[in-house]
């Protein structure tokens, strides 16, 4: 099986030397990526900037910074992959305005932002009947509700939901939604431990 992951932040420039970004390490994308070459699929990983060496032999990586380079080569790379497992946690709002020099400082700064592109949701809508996507959702402890509602709002066929403290760490505590309503709640494992079940669960949505 093709499988493309997503894997860390996304950098949205205020100007040449500052960005709005997130404290997301790429772990999470890149456990998984370890762990579908683990059992023969190939794998290509779009990785957002990250501070730790990411990369595993057989391993096609794609380097971008922004959620509009992510979205582009996600858009271009889709269609020749079977699943789509999107592990990255990409910037809800960017800058409007991207200024050319460096802002210096004084005074109070105001940033007007725009929406990013919804990536995640442009693949549901254009996936094919073969192909697969899973998302991630999170949120607040205990709202299910909003996860359940970004599974079927983004044509998923699956979604993780995990609250926004396990973020940066390196266990995970998460339960997956189905669009047929069922749940399985994964008890806090290591994202190791997390990505080799998810693998399992997303590659058994094609059975």
């Amino acid at each position: 099986m093709r499988i493309l992951i997503t894997a860390g932040p996304t950098h949205e420039p205020i100007d040449p030397v500052r960005y709005i970004g997130n404290r997301s390490s790429g772990k999470m994308g890149a456990a998984l990526a370890h762990a579908a070459r683990q059992v023969g699929h190939e794998v290509t990983l779009l990785l957002g900037p990250v501070g730790i060496e990411i990369g595993k032999e057989g391993v096609k990586r794609i380097d971008v910074v922004s959620s509009h380079d992510m979205h582009n080569a996600l858009m271009l790379q889709f269609p020749d992959h079977d699943l789509l497992i999107m592990a990255a946690a990409v910037a809800d709002f960017r800058p409007k305005r991207v200024l050319t020099e460096k802002i210096h400082r004084g005074g109070n700064l105001t940033i007007e932002l725009e929406p990013t592109e919804d990536i995640i949701a442009a693949a549901g809508e254009m996936k094919r009947s073969n192909q697969r996507t899973v998302g991630f959702s999170l949120v607040d402890r205990g709202d299910l509700a909003r996860s359940r509602e970004k599974l079927i709002r983004k044509n998923l066929d699956l979604i993780v939901y995990n609250p926004t403290e396990t973020m940066a760490g390196d266990f995970v505590e998460s339960i997956l939604l189905y669009p047929d309503g069922r749940t399985e709640e994964l008890p806090s494992r290591s994202k190791g431990e997390f990505a080799d079940n998810l693998i399992q669960r997303a590659t058994a949505l094609f059975d």
